[in-house]
């Protein structure tokens, strides 16, 4: 059994695809479009409410070196908020870490800047553009 993160990124997740692609060497493994889906009812509703546009991303995996994080524009209504929650990085040393908080931070806002801690030779904090928290540490 594996628990997986899926974010709703509320109309913005094409974007997010391109950034985590650049910034973290994300690879698409699936992604399906709302109109590549099954047509909305009578009503112009889907099985969760009103379609967004047919072009907007019903679902995506995305492989993240051996992690599988799911992602979606949701129903696009506007601003994703993630809230008290972090996805944690763990990379192989202090220069991944580097580049890899860097890259996330691009556009964010940094929380805790990298530094060396009892339990990492690199740990920080961050809140990317989209507002997803990141924590990336050095794997001991």
């Amino acid at each position: 059994m594996q628990v997986q993160p899926y974010l709703f990124f509320d109309g913005r997740c094409e974007e997010a695809i391109e950034f985590y692609k650049k910034a973290l060497g994300a690879k698409v493994e699936m992604l399906l479009r709302f109109k590549d889906g099954p047509p909305p009812d009578q009503n112009g509703e889907g099985c969760a409410g009103p379609m967004p546009d047919g072009n907007k991303i019903m679902h995506a995996s995305l492989k993240i070196d051996d992690a599988l994080v799911m992602a979606s524009d949701g129903m696009a209504a506007g601003k994703p908020e993630f809230k008290g929650v972090s996805l944690a990085l763990a990379t192989k040393d202090d220069a991944e870490a580097k580049a890899k908080f860097t890259a996330l931070s691009e556009g964010g806002t940094v929380q805790q800047p990298l530094i060396k801690t009892f339990f990492s030779s690199s740990f920080g904090m961050c809140a990317d553009k989209f507002g997803v928290n990141w924590m990336i540490t050095v794997a001991q």
